[in-house]
């Protein structure tokens, strides 16, 4: 048994010292030397990055915000004059001197003062020699001044150049040459598992350095990128800085945590460094992003709804709303339809349109491929420049007394036809108003206020035309309703109870 186990261990010197160890009683020592010589060479095996940190380091800034506030004045020193008042009125003396409490005159007579005020801390790299700094737009957002400080302790007033909330991308500059600019990296290069490093100043901790690896790529988090998945430690203040692969080149902004607590909790986000420069071309160049648009609102397809309505595999982007006028309007999109490429390209989720439309240059003449009542169908569309979101539309209005359905009723619906003021309220042509929901529609998610425009992949305009299409569902399979909810329409699969 001694033979074989020195067989595995492939190490024939060991013998000699684990027969000397049997013959002196001290079996046990030998064990704990090769536990140390495997954890050295554990150890030898981690990465080192104390030559990242003095690389890439001096290119590390933070980004102090203040704001202005107004102090004093007609604001101040209210609650003293309205005791006065309430003494004066009720007991008929003023308010009496108390020692050591100071007295407050007249509100005219203290006039208003603005004070500068520190806002937030975040941080930054320096991305040309010139002072072109790149860091989160929500790090500068409402700031009325910004303060930037190097690593050898010199501080300079920055200047914002551009920032773009929707990819939470901002550029600054601060009037000073011979910076020390990073190298950026290739994302695309980028592996799961990868190490990699960030500098900045969590909790106001200038230049503190965190590792881990990354997670994930292309997490889905937000409209118009994805972010790069990390477990490196991010908390306030990391925000802005960068994310470094072991090649000491920027390959991400740090910019998000996932957190139920606020604190760090082994996810963090970063935004792809290819993104991030795209946008930064734009803002230097510009001042602000340049992005295509169609006026749609869209949601996820999911497999149950595939289906259900025939298109089989779940992808593409579910148009839930049209904007009026937009071009999405006139080139007869409508609410319900699914939108399955983009100039020939397939959309596999819903994300990948605003990021397609995005990219586009506004005035273009993109096609696009819908799926729409079972069938495919191309329309051509010319792209639009994004502008302002607009406010969520108006709640439907109450203007008759619910109309019962027997037929909506075998669903668990009450349904009445829309009015005349409905339809023009939320631009349709038609549909019936849920009035109210219970069993199955009510596990389905339908609710009172809901308007249903098609039933089975049926357009319906009134109540008449629903339970036509009603009576003819096999009602011991899911029935599809698409259903407009305020400015969104989204699909409901209404089951049978088994």
């Amino acid at each position: 048994m001694m033979q074989i186990a020195l067989k595995k261990l492939r190490a024939p010197f060991l013998a000699a010292a684990l027969l000397a160890s049997v013959a002196f009683g001290s079996l046990v020592v030998t064990p704990f030397r090769l536990g140390q010589a495997q954890a050295q060479s554990a150890v030898r095996a981690l990465p080192d990055f104390t030559d990242l940190v003095e690389q890439v380091g001096p290119s590390v800034v933070n980004i102090r915000t203040m704001e202005k506030v107004r102090t004093g004045g007609a604001g101040g020193g209210g609650t003293d004059e309205e005791m006065q008042e309430f003494l004066k009125r009720f007991f008929g003396q003023p308010m009496p001197n108390i020692p050591g409490v100071p007295r407050q005159g007249p509100r005219q007579n203290r006039p208003q003062q603005e004070e500068e005020q520190p806002r937030g801390v975040g941080s930054g790299f320096i991305l040309t020699s010139d002072g072109f700094i790149m860091t989160n737009a929500h790090v500068v957002d409402g700031a009325d001044e910004m303060l930037v400080t190097l690593t050898d302790k010199r501080e300079f007033k920055a200047k914002l150049i551009g920032a773009d909330k929707r990819t939470d991308v901002a550029v600054v500059k601060i009037e000073a040459t011979g910076l020390p600019a990073v190298k950026t990296g290739d994302v695309s290069r980028l592996k799961v598992g990868e190490w990699v490093m960030a500098i900045g100043s969590p909790f106001g901790l200038d230049n503190t350095v965190t590792a881990g690896i990354v997670s994930a790529k292309q997490r889905d988090t937000g409209d118009y990128l994805s972010f790069i998945q990390t477990d490196v430690a991010i908390n306030p203040g990391n925000s802005g800085g960068p994310l470094i692969n072991m090649r000491g080149e920027v390959v991400g902004i740090n910019s998000q945590i996932y957190s139920r607590t606020g604190s760090f909790a082994g996810i963090s986000f970063s935004i792809p460094m290819d993104e991030a420069l795209r946008v930064s071309e734009q803002l230097r160049s510009g001042g602000r992003v340049v992005r295509g648009r169609i006026g749609v609102q869209i949601g996820p397809v999911t497999k149950d709804v595939a289906e259900s309505i025939g298109l089989g595999k779940a992808q593409g982007a579910l148009v839930g709303g049209v904007e009026s006028g937009s071009p999405a309007d006139k080139a007869g999109i409508e609410a319900g339809d699914i939108i399955t490429r983009f100039e020939g390209k397939v959309i596999e989720k819903s994300s990948d349109l605003p990021r397609m439309v995005g990219a586009t240059k506004p005035g273009t003449r993109a096609s696009l491929t819908i799926f729409r009542r079972g069938s495919n169908k191309e329309v051509t569309i010319t792209i639009g420049e994004f502008e302002a979101e607009k406010l969520a539309g108006k709640k439907l209005e109450k203007e008759d007394k619910p109309r019962a359905s027997a037929a909506a009723q075998s669903l668990g619906l009450t349904v009445s036809d829309l009015t005349e003021v409905m339809k023009k309220e939320l631009k349709l042509k038609g549909g019936v108003k849920v009035d109210s929901a219970t069993e199955a529609a009510a596990r389905a998610g339908l609710r009172d206020g809901d308007v249903i425009l098609s039933i089975a992949n049926t357009e319906v305009n009134n109540v008449k035309e629903f339970d036509a299409v009603i009576s003819k569902v096999d009602k011991s399979k899911a029935v599809n309703l698409l259903v407009r909810r305020g400015e969104w329409a989204q699909y409901a699969l209404i089951r049978p109870v088994k």
